[in-house]
């Protein structure tokens, strides 16, 4: 059986313990492999890795370590369909939301390319008599990122590309449900004149997230996973003394007016809340329609939409979306989708018992569709992170701005209008941190920044752009003056006082 290593100071390392996970086809939820757990001294010997390659790596000029990035974007485009085919065997999204996952990530890797421009100082010249103030951006050391299963790909390079081309090192713990993508992502920075020791990837599980927050040497941790677990990460990684960022879960809603674009809001909003098997926290799960006649026609039409949805296994190229990660996964969402039932929404379409003929052991679940669900629902609280979609009935644009603006998560919304007006107060009022304006997965270009608000964030900075330059470096702010030896007398550096 297939077995995946670590990967550090540039080799495959196998665990020093017993400990391994399993690693499931989702398609036939058959073990095809396992991946090594990482205990305490495997995890220490990757920031003994780090911390050695850090000094060296962070003295290289910035444009040298750009050339490495150029280097690995021109590599992963290169075998990006490998890294699809590889994705999708242990995630189960169809190969083109597989291709969609890496060229997402790779464009934080263009961003990093620019390190040289980003990383720049400010310099102030006679800021005094004969005084210049100049400020540097410098890397903060040992690094380290914790990545969710749903984007093995993209989530690593948001977070990796960023901190390595500031010259920190770093240690990558991605999930141990589908981890040979950042185990070849890390070989191709490698290949790309990466030096050994700036990135690791270690896999585990709560040991080795625990490990890296416990660490001294471990500097700045990012984290991108569900919202208890975020805040768990970030309390305890800001307890030792870390710099964190923790993206939690998400309820994102698309409102549609009476004016929108029907055809387009049911095109976009079938493709962002079945895409990928919902299995996004950028999805587009509650759909709230405002006044009745909105919603008969939007329910009308999303039920003939979804019932026009293939779901296939992975490599099927007509698929629209493939299996959900795990059985685990599959029995959850399938028991919100009875909750809701209990709750009293009315279950339109019901994607439960789904099975494909020769692949009964899959993950799968059909497109599902809520009508008439209400806020104090358990359903419409939590983040059900499936193939379902929930339609939510309003009489004006208020009522309907308010629902994102309570919900306990502040991460995606979308409105379909026509009335530039009423988007533009939306998108303004709205307490939410990513806004789309008839673009249903309102997900940054690289060099904006991606981030959510309340229980969807904790910490200062949001991912990548320049919010993620500041983030993985400090500034140091040098004040200098060079006085001639016959003007020191007359040149003595007084503090500003009240008097």
């Amino acid at each position: 059986m297939r077995q995946v290593q670590h990967f550090i100071n540039g080799a495959h390392v196998a665990g020093a313990g017993k400990r391994k996970g399993d690693i499931y086809n989702p398609n036939t939820g058959e073990i095809q492999a396992q991946v090594d757990l990482a205990d305490a001294s495997v995890l220490q010997q990757a920031i003994a890795a780090a911390a050695a390659a850090q000094p060296e790596w962070s003295a290289v000029n910035p444009q040298r370590r750009a050339r490495v990035m150029f280097k690995l974007k021109e590599l992963v485009e290169a075998n990006a369909n490998e890294l699809a085919e590889l994705l999708s065997s242990e995630h189960g999204k169809v190969i083109a939301d597989a291709h969609g996952d890496i060229q997402r990530g790779l464009e934080v890797v263009e961003l990093a390319c620019g390190i040289p421009q980003m990383s720049k100082g400010e310099y102030t010249n006679a800021a005094g008599p004969g005084i210049d103030v100049y400020s540097m951006r410098q890397p903060l050391g040992v690094t380290a990122g914790i990545t969710p299963f749903n984007f093995p790909a993209m989530i690593p390079m948001w977070m990796f590309s960023l901190s390595i081309a500031m010259g920190n090192t770093f240690i990558l713990k991605p999930s141990e449900k589908d981890p040979s993508v950042p185990v070849r992502l890390a070989e191709l920075f490698m290949e790309a004149g990466g030096p050994a020791g700036v990135l690791n990837v270690v896999h585990g599980d709560k040991e080795a997230v625990d490990g890296l927050l416990q660490a001294p040497e471990v500097r700045a941790i990012s984290f991108v996973g569900s919202s208890d677990i975020a805040h768990y990460v970030y309390m305890n990684g800001t307890a030792n003394g870390k710099r964190m960022q923790c993206m939690g879960g998400a309820k994102n809603h698309g409102i549609i007016m009476p004016d929108a674009n029907m055809d387009q809001a049911v095109k976009d909003i079938v493709g962002a809340a079945y895409g990928s098997a919902g299995e996004r926290c950028m999805a587009l799960p509650v759909a709230v329609t405002v006044g009745d006649r909105t919603g008969d026609e939007f329910v009308e039409r999303m039920i003939d939409a979804a019932r026009a949805l293939k779901v296939g296994v992975s490599t099927d190229p007509e698929a629209h979306y493939g299996p959900v990660i795990s059985e685990v996964h599959k029995n959850k969402v399938e028991g919100m989708i009875q909750t809701g039932v209990d709750e009293g929404a009315d279950l339109l379409l019901d994607g439960r018992g789904l099975k494909l003929q020769g692949n009964e052991g899959g993950y799968f679940i059909g497109p599902s569709l809520f009508d008439n669900v209400k806020p104090g629902m358990e359903t419409y609280h939590e983040e059900i992170f499936g193939p379902v979609l929930q339609v939510m009935r309003v009489g004006t644009l208020e009522e309907a701005a308010a629902l994102p603006s309570q919900h306990q998560y502040g991460n995606g919304v979308a409105i379909f209008t026509q009335d530039g007006r009423a988007a533009r107060e939306f998108a303004s009022q709205v307490n939410v941190g990513m806004v789309g304006i008839n673009v249903p997965i309102p997900v940054p270009v690289s060099y904006h920044s991606f981030g959510g608000w309340k229980r969807s964030a904790f910490g200062d900075h949001n991912q990548y752009g320049m919010e993620g330059i500041r983030f993985w470096s400090q500034v140091k702010t040098v004040t200098q003056r060079w006085p001639g030896t016959e003007n020191i007398g007359d040149q003595a550096f007084i503090i500003p006082t009240m008097s």
